[in-house]
């Protein structure tokens, strides 16, 4: 029996929602919820950056900036904690196919975060931000995607 999974998400929440084919209604398994990516920047850093002395001729000190945007590094953690659900989903066996909606930043983040099996597991991706869209509205904006 195949039972596909849909992740809606964005880098705040995720709703997985069940899918059972056309016509049928779609059932919500879980909401998942990133209260770090709401916060401002500066509350998702414990201090500024340090600062460095110039590497150029004369005196001088500079900020050290961070590879990562404070948000991005929040948004990365999401995405790994929503690919661990999946996981435990699929060593359950309670999910066989994966639909995964996001815009398409966050849809890179998600998909990265995926272990090789249950990347396996991914039919289709839709990169829009569909995060507040109603349960209901939802089959006629993934029509593509749910043809397989």
């Amino acid at each position: 029996m195949t039972t596909t999974w849909i992740v809606v998400g964005h880098r705040a929440g995720a709703r997985i929602i069940e899918y059972n084919g056309p016509g049928k209604p779609l059932h919500v398994v879980s909401e998942l919820q990133h209260e770090a990516s709401r916060l401002k920047s500066g509350a998702l850093t414990s201090d500024r950056p340090g600062t460095s002395f110039s590497s150029g001729p004369g005196p001088g000190r500079h900020p050290m900036g961070s590879e990562d945007a404070p948000h991005d590094r929040a948004a990365t953690d999401f995405a790994k904690e929503i690919a661990s659900t999946l996981q435990s989903a699929r060593d359950e066996h309670r999910v066989t196919e994966l639909v995964l909606v996001a815009e398409p930043r966050f849809l890179g983040m998600l998909r990265g975060a995926l272990d090789a099996p249950t990347a396996a597991l991914v039919r289709h991706t839709v990169n829009k931000d569909l995060a507040h869209v109603a349960v209901r509205d939802l089959p006629s904006h993934l029509e593509s995607a749910l043809t397989f």
